[in-house]
C-alpha cells in the first residue's frame, strides 16, 4: 500500500482531504514496524469490545500506541528534542493481552471544532 502524501513540512499526511499527525520519521523501522503492530491490534480490540466495560482499556491502548508513533501527544514529534523523542517510542506499549495502558483521557469529538493535525480539512489534497 502505497504511502498517503505529506505536508510540505513533513508534518502531516492527507488522506481524503484531512490533515493528520504524521508518524515521527526519527524511529527506526523495526520499532515502527512492532509499535504498528500493536495499534493494530489495539483497534481490532475497540471493535472487539465495542460498548462493554473493557473498550475503555481499548481505546487507551490506542492512545499509548499513537502517542509513541509521535501521531497524537504534546509536544508534537517535531517540536521535540532528540531524547524526548527517542524516550517517546522506546516507552513500553502493551499489546493486547498484556498488561493494561494507563488510562487514557476521555477525548470529545466535536466535528465543528476541528483539531489541527486531527482530522482538519486541508488545500493540500
Amino acid at each position: 500500500m502505497a504511502e498517503p502524501p505529506t505536508t510540505e513540512d513533513g508534518h502531516h499526511v492527507v488522506v481524503n482531504g484531512r490533515k493528520w499527525r504524521a508518524t515521527d520519521p526519527s524511529i527506526p523501522a523495526d520499532r515502527r514496524a512492532e509499535l504498528t503492530r500493536i495499534l493494530m491490534s489495539w483497534r481490532r480490540e475497540v471493535r472487539r469490545t465495542k460498548g462493554t466495560d473493557q473498550e475503555r482499556a481499548a481505546r487507551a491502548g490506542v492512545q499509548a500506541a499513537k502517542v509513541a508513533l509521535g501521531e497524537r501527544g504534546t509536544p508534537p514529534w517535531w517540536e521535540q528534542t532528540d531524547e524526548q523523542r527517542r524516550a517517546r517510542w522506546q516507552a513500553d506499549v502493551p499489546a493486547p493481552g498484556g498488561p493494561l495502558p494507563p488510562e487514557a483521557p476521555v477525548r470529545e469529538h466535536r466535528g465543528d471544532h476541528p483539531h489541527p493535525g486531527n482530522g482538519e480539512r486541508t488545500e493540500h489534497a
